[in-house]
């Protein structure tokens, strides 16, 4: 079951544009879906990610280093359970702040020793999608060494740093909320 704080993650995002939880996901189900990313992984599912508009994509390993398997059925029993979970999830934010979100659509990020992810926004420009980001973190023994922290700008200064700790849930605002991903030093994961 998902832990929950006494002040829930949907009236944090409402609140303050974004949300961590730590411990949203125990380190059993953290392993279970760290199976299910290797066991698509070894299927070859995982694509380098790629960046542009719908007529001018093209990878740029400069921008964007990481490689992404899209969460698409049949769904392994791990992925089902997480899935349900945000789902809920989804539910209540809609609730509390009528954000109208409709669906989730979900990927693996890997991202190997030496990449990350420039500063940006995941709206699309021009598009209504994508209107809360949300990344639950598939890493054990995560060491502030391992570098690969998600920094969200534009909430303080210096902007807020998280690491990628296993278990970990952030969720933001996507239309405004300009984030990166810092150079990592170890193999990172994420949904």
């Amino acid at each position: 079951m998902v832990a929950r704080r006494a002040d829930p993650l949907p009236a944090r995002l409402a609140a303050d544009g974004y949300a961590v939880e730590d411990g949203f996901l125990s380190a059993a189900r953290v392993a279970a879906l760290k199976g299910c990313a290797e066991r698509r992984r070894a299927l070859g599912e995982p694509a380098a990610g790629r960046v542009g508009g719908p007529q001018d994509v093209e990878r740029r390993p400069d921008i964007r280093g990481d490689y992404i398997g899209w969460l698409a059925e049949p769904l392994f029993a791990a992925e089902r359970l997480l899935v349900d979970d945000l789902e809920r999830l989804r539910l209540e934010i809609n609730q509390l702040g009528m954000l109208g979100l409709f669906e989730l659509e979900m990927h693996y990020a890997w991202y190997p020793p030496g990449t990350g992810y420039a500063r940006h926004v995941d709206q699309p420009r021009g598009r209504e999608q994508r209107v809360v980001s949300l990344i639950v973190y598939l890493n054990d023994s995560w060491q502030p060494a391992d570098g690969g922290e998600l920094r969200l700008h534009g909430l303080r200064d210096p902007p807020l740093d998280v690491a990628p700790i296993g278990g970990r849930l952030v969720c933001f605002r996507s239309a405004a909320r300009e984030h990166e991903v810092l150079v990592t030093r170890a193999p990172r994961l994420s949904l």
